[in-house]
């Protein structure tokens, strides 16, 4: 299945800085609490990315890399 909607390409300055902040964002939260800022980042950025069907595609390809 190829991608309709969703840019999968690299576009992301920094990277390196990008993951090094996320690993801070988890820094001294236990297991709920980590899960807890995911799910809070995750709706973050789906209401900033704003459409539906690039979620559903993003949503469609995160579950395949981890169930394939």
């Amino acid at each position: 299945m190829s991608t309709q909607y969703l840019r999968v390409d690299p576009r992301l300055e920094r990277g390196d800085d990008v993951y090094e902040a996320l690993v801070e964002m988890h820094r001294d939260l236990d297991e709920e609490q980590s899960r807890l800022a995911n799910a809070r980042l995750i709706l973050l950025l789906s209401n900033h990315i704003g459409d539906a069907d690039v979620l559903d595609e993003a949503m469609r390809i995160a579950r395949r890399g981890v169930t394939e």
